[in-house]
C-alpha cells in the first residue's frame, strides 16, 4: 500500500473554512403554534359543516311528530316559489329555501289545482308526495252513521275534512243546488234524503258534490227497495215513507223491532191518533231537555201535539229502516197474547211500544192498558 492519501480540507474539522460551516438549511416541520392554528381552523370548519348538515336535516325532517293535518290550497297559476313561501308562512314547513332545494334534488313537483291535507312539520318528502298527487286521486274516508241529522253530518264532514265548512254544507243542503227525486214539489230541504254510508271525499270535492253523491245513493237504495211503488202498496209517497223510515231509525235499536214500529206508525196514522214518537221531540231541540219538557214545546215536530207525520224526516234512514217502512209487520193474529181480552168488534193491532230491555228491544201492545203495564215492567227492570 502506498502512502499517497491526500487529505481534503473537510477531513479535518478544525481546518474547514468558516464559510463552509454556515447552516445548511436543515428541514424542520411547521412550528407548533402554526399546527394548532391549522388544526383549530379545520375543526371549526368540520363543526360548521356538521352544524349546517344538522340544521338542514332538521328542516327536512323536523324533530317530533307531525301536527294534525290542515288544508292547503293550490291554484292553477301556482309555482314552486309561491307555494314554498305559503308553506313557510302557514308554518307547514320552516324554510321555503330548503324546501325548494329539496324538491329540486328530488325531481321537482307538478302542481295540480285543488285542496290538499298537509301535516305541519312533517318530513318534506311526505309533503312533496302529497302535493305531487292530483287531488282527484287523494281521498279521505268519512262515515255518516244511520240516524244522523244534517247538522250531525255537517259536523262530521268538517271534522274529517276541515276545508269543507259545516255552515256551508248546511247552507247547500237547503239551498236547492242539489235536488232529490224523492223530495216533494217546492221543497229544497235534503234532510232524510241523503244516504248514510262511508264516502271517499277527494281532494277536489266540494260540499255540493258530496251532497249530490249522498242524494244519488239514497235514490238508488230507495229504488232497490221498491220505494217507487209506495203509493200503491201503502198509500204514502216516497217522501212520506222516508219520514216514517227516519222515525224508525231513531226509535229502533233492534232490527226485529223495525217492521213492528212501522206498523204502529201506520196504524196510528190510519186511526188519526197522535203518533207520540219521542224521537221527533228531539229534532233540533236542546238535548239537555227531558221528554216531559219537550212535550210542552209547541213546534211542528211535536207529535204529542200535532197529528200526522212531521213536516220532514228527522234523520237520514238506513236501508234496514227504509225496508221496514216499506214492509211493515202484519198485525198480530187472533191467537197472539196481546189480542186476548179485546172486545169482539175491536181490531187487534199494534198501537203502542215501549223499551223492554237493556239491549234496546221493545215490547208491543194493542191497548193502552197493556201499554201501561209494559211501562211498569220497564221501570221495574230499570230500563226506563
Amino acid at each position: 500500500m502506498t502512502n499517497d492519501w491526500n487529505e481534503d480540507p473537510w477531513d479535518v474539522v478544525d481546518e474547514v473554512p468558516a464559510h463552509s460551516l454556515e447552516k445548511q438549511g436543515i428541514t424542520r416541520g411547521p412550528s407548533r403554534p402554526l399546527v394548532l392554528v391549522v388544526v383549530s381552523v379545520f375543526l371549526a370548519l368540520v363543526l360548521i359543516a356538521g352544524g349546517g348538515s344538522l340544521w338542514y336535516l332538521r328542516q327536512v325532517n323536523p324533530v317530533g311528530d307531525p301536527a294534525s293535518a290542515v288544508n292547503f290550497t293550490v291554484t292553477a297559476n301556482d309555482t314552486l316559489n309561491n307555494v314554498s313561501s305559503r308553506l313557510e308562512k302557514e308554518k307547514i314547513i320552516t324554510s321555503a329555501r330548503v324546501f325548494r332545494w329539496y324538491v329540486g334534488r328530488k325531481g321537482g313537483i307538478t302542481f295540480y289545482p285543488g285542496y290538499f291535507l298537509l301535516k305541519p312539520h312533517d318530513h318534506m318528502g311526505n309533503i312533496m308526495s302529497v302535493l305531487n298527487t292530483p287531488p282527484a286521486q287523494t281521498f279521505t274516508n268519512v262515515t255518516f252513521p244511520e240516524g244522523f241529522t244534517l247538522d250531525q253530518m255537517a259536523s262530521r264532514l268538517a271534522e274529517k275534512v276541515p276545508r269543507l265548512d259545516a255552515a256551508n254544507f248546511l247552507q247547500q243542503s237547503v239551498s236547492g243546488s242539489v235536488t232529490s227525486s224523492f223530495a216533494p214539489s217546492g221543497s229544497t230541504n235534503l234532510e232524510g234524503l241523503l244516504f248514510p254510508d262511508t264516502y271517499q271525499i277527494s281532494g277536489d270535492d266540494t260540499a255540493t258534490r258530496v251532497l249530490q253523491r249522498m242524494a244519488g245513493l239514497m235514490e238508488r237504495v230507495g229504488r232497490q227497495e221498491g220505494i217507487a211503488k209506495s203509493e200503491e202498496r201503502l198509500g204514502y209517497s216516497p217522501y212520506e215513507v222516508l219520514i216514517v223510515a227516519s222515525m224508525i231509525e231513531r226509535e229502533a235499536k233492534v232490527d226485529a223491532d223495525r217492521p213492528k214500529i212501522a206498523r204502529v206508525i201506520y196504524n196510528r196514522l190510519k186511526r188519526k191518533m197522535l203518533l207520540q214518537i219521542d224521537a221527533t221531540l228531539r229534532y233540533k231541540q236542546d238535548p239537555a231537555l227531558s221528554i216531559s219538557d219537550l212535550q210542552k214545546i209547541d213546534f211542528p215536530y211535536n207529535t204529542y201535539l200535532y197529528k200526522g207525520l212531521p213536516p220532514t224526516p228527522i234523520a237520514q234512514p238506513g236501508r234496514a229502516s227504509i225496508r221496514a217502512a216499506l214492509n211493515p209487520s202484519p198485525n198480530p193474529s187472533a191467537g197472539d197474547p196481546i189480542c186476548v181480552g179485546l172486545k169482539a168488534n175491536e181490531k187487534c193491532e199494534y198501537l203502542y211500544y215501549v223499551i223492554a230491555d237493556k239491549e234496546g228491544g221493545h215490547v208491543f201492545a194493542a191497548t193502552f192498558a197493556q201499554h201501561e203495564a209494559n211501562i211498569v215492567k220497564a221501570k221495574q227492570a230499570g230500563v226506563m
